[in-house]
């Protein structure tokens, strides 16, 4: 971490805050404001405090950490140059020539630098201090309350590892990690995660699991833990290869895990597979909170660290965050390997506002009637891209997918209804909006074809539009209509929800005539002219199984929140959303600099 924060600080990625600030609410808010901007940096809070304790911590708090495109490039290197390296193997053809074959060896040699490397009788800085039975007490650490609903501090950089019953496999994951006593951490890994499948072999042997969590070190270790790779494949090999060098890793003090030599802290233990404890809730990365789940609990065994450690910690709420820089990497090293499954890939694109998982946008090589649906059914069949909940694909042909306004153009004058599939398969555990957990509607949409016929619509102006909604309903508060050049245009209407949304739906028909593409939003947090945001709120509040509506030529997109109306038997949760009487401290005290404006067009 020192050697990290030495690297920010150099390229000029890196801000210092002396103030004593709370490690409930104020240490967060000011990174989540921080990563919102164009040059945000990274911050390291060098004198965190507790208010309610009055507790003072002589661990500085860094976040932020991967708070720039170049920030990702100095810890994890050239992405394309990665991907294009992994390709290189896919593609590994026997050489031809002396030269070809020195070259092969080359690469070939290198990978011996992939195998993470067990040290043994090696004094490690990350067991410079140990800590264990009564010693242990996690509110040692600077760990933070980022949102107002959390049901706790939560630890949200954990390097969480794990293996099989067996021993063979090992897994590094990224999970959230709830204080749940001095000695005592929740669990939340989901269904779907590798841990899970190993708690399950603990289980069925009636053993205790061993698991032991990095906070800090090398920040490449953060972004393997989140990284695609398939079930059984050690994150720590991509570390090798990316590096070209080994993970140095050191066996736990009380359990057979081994961890990078290192870590700033480490926190050791096993978990009672026997039992389930309440976890929750916390504002996640979707923008809305998670609700209370019953989820394993680690009962700490040791806590070690450096003799002058950094605490490591990240903030998720609405986006774009700190992942929207981790996951272009993701994208781009990924690209060659999902590219095994679907050869026909030119690109894919997952927009940070989409929140990843919830809408994907891929350029296909289109050879043939029905190949863009052939390639959604691949996306959905494909490890964490079994998750995405809206995928749009688009020809050879279309605009770069980063380029908004000319992809968004493209789209909508190649929309056929005719080429919309509707499914339903497995979504993430966070989704809060499918009807059952971890299963909902699947939203494909082929956009690969030529331009489809004018439309012939009879377009009004925002006004009159809105004035003839409101003579049909009068809950229908403010409307925007975008992109109304294209053979498709989008009206967006904000109402206040008093019935189901297909009755208004129904209700607008003389109208349909003047609408294409009909999206409605609560009148609630919600503004019709932010369409970052409106992406993020629609995709997330959508299962396409039970919010798409089509009549004729017009569609119909519930984005609202939804409730018994909806004859939703789900909790639905807040929006992550920061505690306004902080903020305004804050800006009092200088800390944070940001106009009304910026704090609107987040939805702060």
């Amino acid at each position: 971490m020192k050697e990290a924060i030495k690297i920010l600080e150099e390229n000029h990625l890196l801000k210092v805050i002396n103030d004593e600030l709370d490690i409930y609410l104020e240490i967060p808010h000011i990174a989540y404001v921080e990563v919102k901007k164009p040059d945000s940096k990274a911050i390291l809070f060098t004198n965190p405090v507790d208010k309610k304790t009055g507790k003072k911590f002589g661990t500085p708090v860094l976040m932020n950490v991967f708070c720039s495109p170049k920030a990702v490039e100095l810890f994890i290197g050239n992405a394309d140059k990665i991907a294009g390296e992994i390709e290189y193997l896919l593609k590994l053809k026997p050489p031809s020539g002396l030269m070809e074959k020195l070259g092969m060896f080359s690469k070939l040699f290198s990978l011996k630098n992939v195998i993470p490397k067990r040290l043994k009788n090696v004094k490690a800085p990350s067991q410079e201090v140990i800590h264990r039975g009564d010693d242990i007490n996690l509110y040692d650490l600077p760990i933070l309350t980022t949102w107002e609903q959390d049901g706790g501090p939560f630890i949200t950089m954990g390097q969480v590892y794990t293996q099989s019953l067996d021993g063979k496999m090992q897994n590094l994951g990224m999970y959230r990690l709830q204080v749940f006593g001095k000695n005592k951490l929740g669990m939340h890994w989901q269904i779907h995660k590798d841990s899970n499948h190993f708690f399950h072999q603990y289980k069925e042997a009636g053993k205790k699991m061993p698991v032991t969590i990095g906070i800090g070190g090398d920040p490449m270790y953060i972004w393997c833990g989140q990284a695609p790779l398939p079930i059984g494949v050690f994150e720590l090999l991509l570390y090798g290869f990316v590096k070209n060098k080994n993970a140095q890793l050191v066996k736990s003090i009380t359990n057979d895990i081994y961890t990078p030599i290192d870590n700033d802290f480490v926190i050791e233990g096993f978990v009672d597979t026997s039992k389930l404890e309440i976890e929750g809730p916390f504002g996640d990365h979707t923008g809305y909170y998670t609700l209370k789940e019953e989820y394993p609990a680690l009962e700490v065994t040791a806590i070690t660290h450096k003799s002058s450690p950094v605490y490591l910690a990240t903030v998720v709420g609405k986006p774009p965050l700190e992942d929207k820089y981790m996951g272009y990497a993701t994208e781009r090293i990924f690209l060659p390997l999902l590219k095994t499954t679907a050869p026909d890939l030119i690109d894919y694109y997952m927009p940070e506002n989409g929140v990843f998982h919830n809408l994907i946008i891929a350029k296909i090589k289109t050879l043939y009637p029905g190949h863009a649906q052939q390639m959604m059914h691949a996306f959905w069949g494909v490890g964490q891209m079994s998750f995405v909940k809206h995928a749009i694909f688009v020809g050879e042909d279309a605009p770069e997918l980063e380029h908004h306004e000319e992809l968004t153009r493209y789209i909508l004058n190649r929309l056929n209804i005719d080429d919309l599939m509707i499914s339903k398969g497995v979504v993430d555990a966070l989704d809060h909006s499918s009807p059952r957990f971890a299963l909902g509607g699947k939203l494909g949409i082929d956009c690969t074809g030529g331009e489809v016929e004018e439309h012939g619509l009879l377009l009004k102006s925002d006004v009159e539009l809105l004035e003839a909604m409101q003579k049909i309903d009068a809950n229908i508060t403010d409307l925007k209509q975008y992109y109304t050049d294209t053979k498709n245009p989008i009206c967006v209407i904000k109402v206040k929800k008093e019935k189901n949304q297909k009755e208004v739906f129904e209700s607008l028909k003389p109208i349909y005539e003047s609408l294409r593409i009909l999206v409605i939003v609560d009148d609630k947090d919600n503004q019709v002219d932010n369409p970052y945001m409106l992406v993020w709120r629609v995709v997330n509040n959508i299962d396409s199984n039970r919010d798409i509506w089509i009549e004729g030529d017009t569609i119909a997109i519930d984005g609202t929140n939804k409730n018994t109306l909806d004859n939703f038997q789900r909790e639905w949760p807040d929006d992550v959303s920061c505690t306004p009487s902080v903020l305004e401290d804050l800006r009092e005290r200088g800390l944070i600099d940001i106009t009304d404006e910026f704090a609107e067009k987040y939805m702060l």
